[in-house]
């Protein structure tokens, strides 16, 4: 995963040129060319807001929180109707209220992210653009995530956990390591969907197979969520596949059988999907199961046996053994 831009290189709003409104005519042109000089007052007019902007801009860079709130003053007194001025004030708020020591609960946790973290997001956008406004924000998820750390995962408010902090953060490793500490972790759909992410974000879609399978039977929704959130183009063609071809009920619960089908849809699967283990033993978990053996048999070439289990497979779904023996 690329890394996050410095905040060096943060970008500040567009200033019209350098702010030199070029030479101010003298003597006879001062008169008689009155309407030259109104419009480069007017230049300079509109380059002083957007000098004192950047000021504030530059100051959030540089995460100064004072030469933040000076800059900000300066702004408003002289530009009260200043559309950015709101959305300044938001995030040198923040920079203002920086988190002190841990938290002690998990209501203190949602109070904070909500009255701050959530308002700065779209703030730190709209000042800084969509790819630098989120790399603005994450120190604060790191500071967050770590005052977090000592707070056990609530079954109640999973959410409020230092482990999406974390992960809104990027720290991929820390995150994966955190949801280790939560005990049942790939018995609860989010957090298995959370170590899903971290070891796509670290290692790629490979590694990442065995959990998005376990996932699609303890929770076919969550992982049509999680397949949106990681983009990845292989992921995405094969799902659209699978939507186009599959016999099933037509809707999202349909994912729990994505892991059996992929096997038959691209066989080469079938070495990471192996590696899933044990979950729910539901009728799609079976499936893949089937489907995988199935593939061993036939590599084997013990026909009798293989007819069995493809009865078995066509028992358990008719679907599933269409798209088989689709394939075959």
């Amino acid at each position: 995963m690329d890394c996050p831009p410095s905040w060096q290189q943060l970008p500040s709003l567009t200033t019209c040129g350098s702010g030199d409104v070029g030479p101010v005519p003298q003597g006879r042109n001062l008169t008689t060319n009155g309407n030259a000089v109104t419009n480069q007052l007017d230049l300079f007019e509109d380059s002083r807001d957007v000098m004192l902007r950047n000021d504030v801009l530059t100051a959030l860079e540089q995460r100064n929180a004072a030469a933040g709130r000076e800059a900000l003053q300066r702004l408003g007194a002289e530009y009260p109707d200043d559309a950015l001025v709101p959305t300044l004030e938001t995030l040198v708020g923040v920079l203002e209220s920086p988190v002190h020591g841990h938290f002690t609960n998990h209501g203190a946790l949602r109070d904070t992210c909500e009255a701050w973290c959530l308002p700065c997001m779209p703030a730190a956008r709209r000042a800084f653009g969509e790819a630098a406004g989120m790399a603005w924000c994450l120190p604060l998820w790191r500071a967050l995530a770590s005052a977090a750390s000592p707070l056990p995962f609530h079954r109640e408010m999973p959410e409020w956990h230092a482990v999406p902090l974390w992960m809104r953060a990027a720290e991929w490793t820390t995150a994966r390591d955190s949801i280790k500490q939560i005990g049942s972790w790939r018995r609860m759909p989010i957090t298995l969907a959370w170590m899903a992410e971290t070891v796509y974000r670290l290692q790629g879609l490979d590694p990442a197979w065995p959990l998005l399978a376990e996932l699609a039977w303890l929770s076919p929704k969550r992982l049509g969520a999680l397949m949106q959130t990681l983009g990845d183009s292989s992921l995405v063609a094969l799902r659209r596949r699978f939507d186009a071809t599959f016999d099933g009920d037509g809707t999202i619960e349909d994912l729990c059988y994505f892991p059996a089908w992929s096997v038959a849809e691209k066989p080469g699967l079938a070495a990471l999907l192996r590696a899933a283990e044990p979950s729910t033993g539901t009728l799609p978990e079976q499936g893949m199961r089937i489907m995988l053996e199935l593939l061993t048999l036939e590599r084997q070439g013990r026909q009798h046996d293989l007819v069995e289990r493809r009865k078995d497979l066509r028992g358990l779904h008719a679907g599933l053994f269409e798209a088989y023996i689709r394939t075959r």
